[in-house]
């Protein structure tokens, strides 16, 4: 198992560029940042971590802008998304934006994806909660279309184009890596038909999830599929936690990191690396 951070980064927390030196000089795997376009004032779609919706869901910068700069100052880190808001986004533009950062990134990016929660926010996108899946599968399915073809189409119910040529397609091939999120049942279902990783958000602790991945297990041997690799979005810090995550084969450990002053952050990530170097030695 290997070990990565996710930050919201904003104008008022450490800079895109200094965390993400700062994550690949400690030896993390990767590095990742969310994304809301906005959050609606009238706040009526609840918060799913319970609670008042944290300040950095409202200031956060747009995440390919901000891991561009992340990307000029590293070699190494893996740089992603977690997660794009993929129903509120123009599928031939964000083909665009994948295939730029994946080549100027020399083929360091993640595509994490989702259709989100907050109803308001996704109307205010012209899109329907209701079919917010559908649509999520239709424009990722279209941009495999354009990053495969040097002339791409596609008909749907959602998304329709003919014929268009859209270059520079992804470094990596066939494209970056899709991390699936969500934790409801339909996940498997989606991770299977087009993603590479499924990435949920860990709420339970690892016994409560090792229930939920023999079940992902037994999904994919119904469909006579093999088990994708399983990145758990939101470790614990613990390393009793991670010991047992690593047993039941999470292949990545995605922590938290505070959208905070540079003392903080760092503080927090030097916690986080203590208790990986005792996990792994013990």
């Amino acid at each position: 198992m290997d070990f990565g951070t996710i930050i919201f980064p904003t104008q008022y927390s450490i800079s895109p560029t200094e965390i993400a030196q700062e994550v690949e000089a400690r030896g993390f795997r990767s590095l990742y940042f969310p994304e809301h376009t906005h959050i609606p004032a009238s706040r009526i779609t609840p918060y799913p971590g319970g609670g008042d919706l944290p300040l950095e869901y409202y200031s956060t910068y747009d995440p390919f802008i901000a891991l561009s700069f992340a990307a000029a100052v590293t070699t190494k880190l893996i740089l992603g998304t977690g997660i794009t808001l993929v129903v509120e986004r123009d599928p031939i533009v964000l083909a665009k934006e994948v295939a730029s950062i994946d080549r100027l990134s020399n083929g360091r990016f993640e595509f994490g994806v989702g259709a989100g929660w907050n109803r308001e926010e996704l109307e205010n996108h012209g899109t329907d909660p209701k079919t917010r899946f559908s649509l999520l599968r239709e424009r990722i399915v279209a941009m495999k279309e354009i990053w495969a073809n040097k002339e791409a189409s596609y008909s749907g119910k959602f998304v329709n184009f003919d014929r268009i040529i859209s270059e520079p397609k992804p470094l990596t091939s066939p494209h970056p890596p899709i991390l699936v999120g969500g934790n409801g049942e339909s996940a498997f279902e989606r991770c299977l038909d087009y993603g590479d990783v499924w990435m949920p958000i860990v709420r339970a602790n690892a016994e409560d999830f090792s229930e939920r991945l023999t079940q992902f297990d037994q999904f994919c041997r119904d469909r006579g599929a093999e088990r994708p690799p399983v990145y758990i979005f939101g470790a614990p810090v613990d390393g009793k936690s991670l010991a047992r995550y690593a047993e039941l084969g999470v292949k990545r450990a995605i922590f938290w990191l505070p959208s905070d002053s540079r003392d903080k952050a760092l503080s927090k990530l030097d916690h986080i690396q203590k208790t990986i170097s005792e996990y792994s030695l013990g």
